[in-house]
């Protein structure tokens, strides 16, 4: 039985002009492949109501989560909450019980939950709260779409309390063997074992060290058998 499939959809202008280095992708990629959820897609997409719309509705419906990264903060530009709300038509607003996470949160620190800082309780009806232990302001799960902060910290923490709710399944095994040769000496050889283990996830990336050429070749699968018959062929097609 395969494993249950994800996609990441991480939103904002400022990913895309290169102002911020995306870290939420490959925290994500690697938290999911411990819990057996095969990452498989991930968009970017910049702070535009109808693109953020369109992928919310695709990736929902090709994969069984979707996890989305940034917009759901308390400036003009954080439109993703109004988004999710429009990709599964239901109304957003104000809602009371987060609103009373944000107003104990800001009466702790003396500090007045203004208009601005209101937006973060705007919530689409019918979606469940994910916890903030970081900076109280909640994400939201709808559907199969969980709509998380992009500050990584928070997404993160945000991450920790989504996931014990989600169905994994066999967490992905991987082994990697370095080859001093170049891809055009292996690809023969390895293209061979690829099709003799199509169960198994077989990558090639090259590399050059000190005027040398070659590849760290990664095996990856579900079955740890499968992964240590394949490197044990692996290391007998190219002996060091």
């Amino acid at each position: 039985m395969s494993n249950p499939t994800a996609a990441m959809l991480v939103i904002g202008d400022e990913i895309l002009s290169g102002r911020t280095r995306d870290a939420n992708m490959h925290y994500l990629a690697g938290q999911l492949t411990e819990v057996g959820i095969d990452l498989k897609e991930v968009r970017v997409v910049s702070d535009d109501r109808d693109a953020i719309i369109d992928a919310v509705k695709a990736l929902s419906n090709s994969f069984d989560s979707v996890f989305t990264s940034g917009g759901i903060g308390p400036t003009h530009d954080d439109i993703t909450a109004d988004c999710i709300a429009a990709a599964f038509d239901t109304p957003i607003d104000v809602r009371d019980d987060a609103r009373a996470l944000l107003q104990a949160h800001y009466d702790r620190t003396d500090t007045e939950l203004n208009e601005a800082r209101l937006r973060m309780a705007r919530i689409p009806e019918g979606a469940v709260l994910i916890d903030n232990p970081v900076s109280t302001a909640p994400g939201f799960s709808i559907g199969n779409v969980h709509v998380m902060a992009g500050v990584p910290s928070v997404f993160q923490a945000m991450v920790a309390s989504v996931l014990p709710t989600l169905s994994g399944g066999a967490p992905l095994i991987s082994q990697s063997m370095r080859i001093f040769r170049g891809e055009g000496d292996i690809a023969g050889p390895l293209g061979a074992l690829a099709e003799s283990h199509p169960d198994l996830s077989i990558g090639s990336y090259p590399f050059q060290i000190d005027g040398k050429f070659g590849a760290q070749i990664v095996i990856r699968g579900t079955d740890a058998a499968n992964v240590n018959v394949a490197m044990t062929q692996l290391k007998a097609a190219f002996p060091e």
